[in-house]
C-alpha cells in the first residue's frame, strides 16, 4: 500500500471555495461515495472565526453550485454538524478511476484541503498523481510505502490512537499554547535548555500562573497515554 498526504486545491469543491472566502474550516467525521448518483456524502464539522463567520460560512455551503443536499445537524458557537452531498470532483473521480481509496479525514482551511489517499501500487500512484496535475493544483506532503505489519499495528491500534487525540482534544487552548512553548523552548530536554521565565515572557504571564497551566497539561496527557498504552495490541 502505498499512502499519500497532499495539500489540494480543487476548483470544483464546496468545502475549498467556502474557507477560501470565510473564516471557516472544514473536518470530515464520515464519508460515502455514492456511485449511483456519483456523489461524495459526508458529516462534516465546521469551525467558524465566531458566531457570524460561521453563519456566513453554512450560507455559502448550502448554495453552492456543487452542493446537492445539505442539512444542518447541530449548531453550536462557532461549530456545526452538518450533513452534506456534492457532486463529484475532478480529483475525486480521478482517484476513483485509478482504485484509490481514503485513508484517513479531510481537512479543509484556506482555500486548501488536506487529502489522506492510497493506491495499491507505486506505479498506479505515478500513475494517478500524473491524471490530477491536468486539473488541480495540489503539493505532496509525503509519500511512504507501508509494509503488512505497519498495516496490521495500524488496524490493531485505531483505538489507542483515539485516545491520544481526545486526550489532546482536553486541553484547553491555553494548556497547548503552554505545552507547544514548553517543548519549543527545551524545557523538557536534559540538560534543559528552557526555563519557565522563558515560557512566561512569551505569553507575558507569571512563572507560576506557566506552571499551573503546564502540569494541568502533562496531567491529562499522561492520563491518556497510560491509557493508550494498556490498550495496545
Amino acid at each position: 500500500m502505498i499512502t499519500i498526504s497532499m495539500d489540494m486545491e480543487q476548483y470544483d469543491c464546496p468545502f475549498i471555495a467556502t474557507s477560501d472566502d470565510h473564516d471557516v474550516t472544514f473536518t470530515t467525521l464520515h464519508w460515502d461515495f455514492n456511485p449511483s448518483v456519483d456523489q461524495l456524502e459526508t458529516r462534516i464539522v465546521v469551525d467558524g472565526e465566531d458566531r457570524g463567520a460561521l453563519s456566513n460560512g453554512l450560507s455559502a455551503l448550502r448554495d453552492h453550485d456543487n452542493m446537492r443536499d445539505y442539512e444542518l445537524l447541530s449548531k453550536r458557537g462557532g461549530a456545526a454538524h452538518v450533513r452534506t452531498a456534492i457532486a463529484e470532483t475532478d480529483a475525486m473521480a480521478t482517484i476513483r478511476d485509478h482504485d484509490g481509496y481514503i485513508t484517513g479525514p479531510f481537512h479543509i482551511e484556506d482555500g486548501s484541503e488536506t487529502w489522506n489517499v492510497g493506491f495499491d501500487s507505486p506505479e498506479v500512484t505515478d500513475t494517478a498523481l500524473a491524471g490530477l496535475e491536468r486539473n488541480n493544483e495540489f503539493d505532496v506532503v509525503s509519500r511512504e510505502r507501508l509494509r503488512l505489519d505497519t498495516l496490521q499495528r495500524f488496524a490493531r491500534n485505531a483505538d489507542a490512537a483515539a485516545t491520544l487525540v481526545e486526550g489532546c482534544s482536553d486541553l484547553s487552548k491555553v494548556e497547548r499554547d503552554t505545552l507547544a512553548a514548553a517543548v519549543e523552548h527545551g524545557y523538557f530536554d536534559t540538560p534543559r535548555n528552557g526555563t519557565l521565565e522563558n515560557i512566561a515572557d512569551e505569553f507575558g504571564v507569571s512563572c507560576p500562573a506557566v506552571s499551573k497551566n503546564l502540569r494541568r497539561a502533562q496531567r491529562k496527557v499522561n492520563e491518556r497515554v497510560v491509557d493508550a498504552l494498556d490498550s495496545l495490541r
